[in-house]
């Protein structure tokens, strides 16, 4: 099954590319603009798909793109909806940003030559803050992408790389619980057509 590895590897990345569509980069930029527009001590509300509120400094807040465009569009005075976000999740994100907001991340290493991320440049911040359960990590991912955090979205994509990396087809499979979906013919004809990578 070693050459069904690139399959699998693929059928596990789409969770980390599903939600990028073809809609450009992911950008990171804060916007100190946003901040100097609202009075001092001013908090932009955002909401997630469960009806949570939070408050949250503008400062914070603005590095989503996203809801940096809103505020721009919008202003700063309405509630911002993220029905895309469960309250679990945008409460998570909302910590990284807090703590980015004044540490920017180190750009990771790629490809990754480790599968500890600390050896890959990730801080050991940002490295305790993906030790999560699998799930949260996914729903992070898709978070990230639809918040349009770019640095998060490396750091959780990267998290997905360093699981993978060094197994073989049947311990990804394991991992990522991927059911086995191939006949034996189109077994053969994978194994067939990824040859060139048997010792990679």
């Amino acid at each position: 099954f070693r050459s069904l590895k690139p399959v699998l590897c693929s059928k596990v990345a789409q969770a980390c590319v599903r939600a990028r569509g073809s809609t450009g980069k992911v950008q990171l930029e804060l916007h100190t603009q946003v901040a100097s527009t609202m009075a001092e001590g001013d908090k932009l509300t955002l909401k997630s798909s469960q009806g949570e509120v939070f408050e949250v400094e503008p400062e914070v807040a603005c590095m989503s793109t996203l809801i940096k465009n809103m505020v721009d569009d919008s202003g700063t005075d309405e509630e911002i909806p993220l029905p895309n976000v469960k309250t679990a999740i945008l409460s998570k994100v909302i910590d990284y940003c807090k703590y980015h907001k004044d540490n920017p991340p180190e750009e990771i290493q790629k490809p990754l030559k480790s599968t500890n991320l600390v050896e890959c440049g990730v801080s050991e911040w940002d490295n305790e803050y993906v030790n999560i359960e699998q799930e949260v990590l996914f729903e992070l991912i898709l978070a990230a992408n639809y918040l349009d955090i770019k640095s998060l979205l490396d750091l959780t994509c990267a998290k997905v790389a360093s699981m993978i990396k060094g197994k073989n087809t049947e311990e990804i499979r394991k991992q990522f619980n991927i059911v086995n979906d191939f006949t034996p013919e189109e077994e053969a004809q994978v194994r067939e057509e990824n040859r060139w990578c048997e010792d990679a």
